[in-house]
């Protein structure tokens, strides 16, 4: 007896030193020995621990397989599964076997609530909440973090259980604290972080620190953030991962590269530069400030054992840049090889990627596999990702039908769903949303009015321009920014009033820029206005000396007018600063692959189809009163003049129309076409499009530089006002 009593001992010693150590190979043959020996007994206790061991080894399957032959569950065994469903981001799970418990204890509810807090699931957090609040349970400092953490997005919740923390004597808790600094910070109430963090007094640890020098810098406060760092090490606290991600986060916020690199070799000497948490603050510094992803993928190679969140600080360093999509996509694919399953921030950072590609199929495919992997269709970021993926993919009706279901929405949602139908020339729906927005005090951000005003300029809408553009400062308080200035330019501009956007470009407290000006240009081009268009040309090409488009339209201009000396002398212009037009190019995805097309094309292979198709379509658009727009051929892409009798032909085969050509081509008869355009399309193609819309019956969207046109029965949704 004295030796089966001895050898359980043993056992119990040796299963817990797997559980400390998170030895799981051991741990396994315990699990097999406990099974199959008739020495040790069944029991709850030993069950419980395998379920701790599993679930610290994120082993969810085989935590929940000791649950179910536990003989008898407590409190305990279901804290423990509760737990590990929790820790693999499945919190819907978790509270199912939450609901099993006989009589729920603090740790069960503060389990749950940290479970769906971590998440950004704020209304069951509070659910709970407010339960043992209601059942008259106690509460600890756990709970209420959990809560506070549940209540990042809203000032006024957070405010009002800070008031229960003093209340109830939590605020003498540094974890509270603590808490409270994060979340004033990320609702953007900076100055309320700092009060808690200098009322704590003596009580800070390094949490406390790190938390507030995080808070400088995603306000843009880098150097106060540097300065409190400089102090916790004279302070002699102790550095660690979490301190020097906090501190390449204050350099993020500055764009100081060079302080960066200098504060890498300083962590290389330290020995945390293969420290993936360390390794995430890197790659977001070099990816934000460095223009490329070279230090990135040096910084990610040196680490060993990349957890989820350096693979995800990866692939959202790559969807920062346009022409690195593909490669976050491939990262994405390389996360999931590795054997990590992908959370919502993986999923938002790959449907942002999918944005920049325009693949609408590509991004179905992701949000499909979101939809597989248990990503809870309630999602808020990852449902904001998508209406923007949809959006900017030429898909609206998908966005539209994502938001629509979203059982709540945040400000994000609202930008993306007003930018969305801005982009698709819905502008009175964009409108609308708007006023919905603020009838419901979700507070606008800048980020909105850059929609807003978008959508009056796209729809001619000067009066509701400019009342919403002094509502930034005298309603709700927003400086307005360069973005802004440029929509009212854009607004005045399109709609004729040239002199009072001329007036604003020089009254404005930011320099215009190359977009200010440009579209002052494109104004005076629409509404024949030479002498202002030479000035804005001029402020143009003081900026940007390389920028071939001020030259081309001042040309165009020019020699629509039959003014050929000033159009020779631009062109000489062109050529002694080296000066090149940008090509035009188009493209459309089709069977999963990419086609390209450029004016004049002759390198698809299937190029003799596609230009015997459109010389038919060209015959059946002439007999419905199709007249080509010679206007538009009086420069070519090398800034020389188009004789008259090659103006028709040389509109004939643009890139746009090549690549609406092939994909009616190549899709079935009734499937609605995405083409996608690096420059602004021409004045010519558009009205060859409507007709083909009409013609086909088919939905053909393209989207240039500037915006989509949505084409329909013979119509466009810009309403030709673009």
């Amino acid at each position: 007896m004295n030796q089966v009593w001895w050898s359980l001992q043993q056992f119990r010693h040796i299963l817990k030193t797997c559980i400390a150590e998170r030895d799981l190979l051991t741990g396994k043959s315990l699990h097999a020995i406990y099974i199959k020996s008739l020495l040790i007994p069944p029991s709850t206790y030993i069950s419980n621990h395998f379920i701790l061991l599993y679930s610290k080894c994120r082993r969810l399957s085989n935590a929940r397989t000791a649950f179910d032959s536990t003989p008898l569950p407590n409190v305990f065994s279901y804290n423990a599964i509760v737990a590990a469903y929790a820790k693999e981001s499945q919190p819907h799970v978790a509270h199912q076997l939450f609901d099993q418990i006989p009589q729920p204890d603090l740790v069960s509810y503060n389990t749950l609530i940290s479970a769906y807090a971590d998440r950004g699931d704020t209304v069951p957090a509070l659910e709970l909440f407010l339960g043992m609040r209601r059942m008259g349970l106690d509460i600890d400092a756990f709970t209420l973090s959990g809560a506070i953490t549940a209540s990042c997005d809203d000032k006024n919740l957070i405010v009002q259980l800070h008031s229960l923390a003093v209340s109830g004597g939590f605020d003498a808790y540094v974890s509270v604290n603590n808490t409270l600094v994060t979340c004033y910070s990320k609702t953007g109430h900076l100055a309320e972080a700092k009060k808690v963090f200098e009322a704590m007094g003596e009580i800070k640890d390094e949490v406390s620190w790190n938390s507030m020098i995080v808070a400088y810098g995603q306000h843009r406060e880098g150097s106060k953030a540097l300065a409190l760092y400089q102090a916790m090490v004279r302070m002699e606290f102790k550095e660690d991962m979490f301190t020097l991600a906090s501190v390449l986060t204050a350099f993020t916020s500055m764009e100081d590269f060079h302080g960066g690199l200098q504060f890498h070799a300083r962590l290389i000497k330290m020995g945390f530069h293969q420290n993936p948490h360390v390794g995430s603050g890197l790659i977001d510094l070099y990816s934000k400030c460095s223009g490329g992803m070279l230090h990135c993928t040096k910084v990610f190679q040196e680490i060993p054992d990349p957890d989820l969140v350096l693979w995800n600080t990866m692939i959202s360093g790559y969807s920062l840049f346009e022409e690195f999509s593909e490669e976050a996509v491939a990262y994405f694919r390389r996360l999931q090889r590795a054997g990590h399953r992908p959370d919502d921030c993986s999923f938002v950072c790959v449907i942002s990627a999918c944005s920049n590609l325009s693949s609408p199929l590509q991004g179905k495919q992701i949000h499909s596999l979101a939809i597989k992997s248990y990503i809870p269709t309630n999602r808020i970021a990852v449902n904001n990702a998508l209406i923007a993926m949809y959006s900017k993919c030429g898909s609206l009706q998908d966005a539209m039908r994502i938001f629509d279901r979203m059982p709540e929405h945040n400000s994000v949602s609202l930008n993306s769903m007003i930018a969305g139908y801005a982009q698709h020339g819905r502008g009175m729906e964009s409108l609308v949303l708007f006023e919905q927005m603020l009838a419901g005090n979700m507070g606008p951000t800048s980020i909105t009015f850059i929609s807003v005003l978008s959508a009056c300029a796209h729809t001619g809408k000067v009066e509701e321009g400019k009342k919403y553009f002094s509502m930034m400062t005298e309603r709700l308080g927003i400086k307005p920014e360069a973005g802004h200035y440029s929509c009212m330019i854009d607004l005045l501009g399109r709609t004729g009033k040239l002199e009072e956007a001329e007036s604003l470009i020089e009254t404005m407290p930011y320099s215009p820029g190359t977009i200010g000006w440009g579209s002052l240009l494109r104004a005076c081009r629409t509404h024949g206005n030479i002498e202002l268009a030479v000035k804005a040309a001029n402020h143009c090409l003081q900026l940007d000396p390389s920028n071939a488009a001020p030259y081309v339209m001042l040309a165009n201009m020019h020699a629509s007018s039959g003014r050929w000396e000033e159009v020779a002398a631009i062109r000489k212009q062109m050529r002694d600063e080296g000066v090149k037009k940008k090509p035009g190019c188009s493209w459309i995805e089709v069977d999963k692959r990419i086609h390209v097309f450029v004016a004049e094309d002759h390198s698809h292979p299937m190029i003799k189809e596609i230009y015997v198709f459109w010389e038919e379509m060209l015959e059946k658009m002439k007999r419905a009163g199709y007249v080509p727009d010679v206007r538009w051929a009086l420069i070519r892409d090398d800034g020389v003049g188009v004789r008259e009798e090659e103006k028709e032909r040389c509109l004939r085969h643009h890139s746009e129309k090549l690549a609406v050509a092939f994909g009616l081509l190549s899709t079935k008869d009734g499937m609605p076409i995405l083409v996608i355009k690096n420059l602004r399309i021409c004045g010519d193609c558009h009205n060859a499009i409507k007709l083909i819309s009409a013609i086909t019956r088919r939905e053909i969207t393209v989207r240039d530089c500037h915006r989509f046109h949505c084409f329909k029965d013979g119509q466009c949704s810009c309403g030709d006002f673009w």
